[in-house]
């Protein structure tokens, strides 16, 4: 039975993960060394993929490696917003002029620092040598193509794994490299486009409507999904009558359509294949090619969103400017569009704690999942 893990995107949400790897590093056995022989990741989920993957050592070790690194993590390290204002109108002026005047795409903000950040820290040589040694069988991150619109899962793989094609998704073996992942986490209109090839690529979460997909093409029996989206509200919400949606409101479910939804909806199509296939006999499965896929999904217990408003005074003063203008920082305000831009220690760590005790209150469900590890 082979496990994937797979890691879903949401900027700095993704810190969640950390807490969740955390538990899972301290509830299986301590020796061992690759609990997932596969690993695929989106955008911020993209860049935790690979900074397990791409390091050598026990697998407890890296996840702590993971954890210190998000822990002191800040917007400075990530994005420089220094100069906002100067991208705002860049950012205006280009959304306006001919494509064949200007060959840079534009972006709010300037995400260098992440790049170097994350050229020092992945050990992108290390993925051949775990290919070799059986620490790894395939690792995949995925993008979206500007050119033809598809979800493009770049991947790194045994060479036994081939490449595939489906509806509005393919997947493309390479070798993995930082461009890949700047790429995943592009953010649309905060953070420039890559060019690979000839194409430019933009983050992976965008028109993602299958994101298990991947490790299932990749030869996956067992998925341990960890989402950052917000749990399921339990009413209807009531705001003042007749009150227009901020803009704040309108990006926050924009990105949260790309970030969680594509999740939720891929997980809840699986479980209901999960069903007609248990129903039916092996030898009508083994006819039909169907085969169930154990799951398990850890998420968020709590909403994202609050404990980003709790945190805001962390973010640089001229984008927290800018947020607050648009709606998004105030006390009823909807906080999901700086949630995703938040990678400060304060809300980073606090992330880190709910994804650890989320995963604790699931140890059962864990070591389920990993028996006969």
């Amino acid at each position: 039975m082979k496990r994937a893990l797979v890691l879903s995107g949401g900027g700095a949400r993704a810190a969640y993960q950390a807490g969740v790897l955390r538990a899972v590093a301290e509830i299986i056995p301590s020796t061992v060394y690759s609990p997932f022989p596969i690993i695929c990741g989106t955008s911020a989920g993209a860049l935790n993929s690979l900074a397990i993957g791409g390091r050598a050592g026990p697998f407890r070790l890296r996840i702590r490696k993971l954890e210190s690194l998000w822990r002191s993590l800040h917007a400075a390290d990530v994005y420089r917003a220094s100069s906002l204002g100067k991208s705002l109108a860049s950012s205006v002026s280009s959304m306006f002029a001919n494509p064949a005047s200007t060959n840079e795409p534009y972006a709010l903000l300037d995400c260098s620092p992440l790049k170097s950040l994350l050229a020092s820290y992945v050990r992108f040589e290390h993925l051949n040598v775990a290919l070799q040694n059986g620490e790894l069988d395939a690792i995949a991150v995925s993008a979206i193509s500007y050119a033809s619109g598809e979800s493009v899962a770049f991947f790194q793989a045994k060479p036994s794994i081939a490449e595939w094609q489906r509806s509005r998704r393919c997947g493309v073996s390479t070798r993995l490299a930082v461009d890949h992942l700047m790429a995943s986490t592009a953010i649309p209109g905060i953070f420039k486009a890559v060019k690979i090839g000839s194409e430019y690529f933009g983050d992976g979460a965008v028109r993602q409507q299958k994101p298990l997909s991947p490790a299932l093409r990749l030869g996956a029996d067992k998925l341990f999904v960890i989402g950052v989206g917000n749990p399921r509200a339990t009413g209807v919400g009531v705001t003042e009558h007749g009150k227009a949606p901020s803009s704040a409101q309108v990006i926050g479910h924009l990105y949260n359509s790309a970030f969680a939804d594509g999740l939720e909806s891929d997980l809840e199509s699986l479980y209901n294949i999960n069903q007609l296939t248990s129903a039916l006999s092996s030898k009508a499965q083994a006819a039909q090619h169907f085969r169930e896929i154990d799951v398990l999904a850890i998420t968020p217990s709590v909403s994202i969103d609050d404990l980003a408003r709790a945190h805001a005074h962390e973010l640089p003063r001229a984008l927290r400017y800018i947020l607050d203008s648009t709606g998004a920082l105030g006390a009823e305000s909807n906080s999901s569009a700086a949630s995703y831009l938040l990678f400060e220690p304060g809300f980073c760590g606090a992330l880190i704690e709910l994804g650890y005790r989320d995963a604790m209150t699931r140890s059962e469900a864990i070591n389920r999942f990993f028996h006969g590890l």
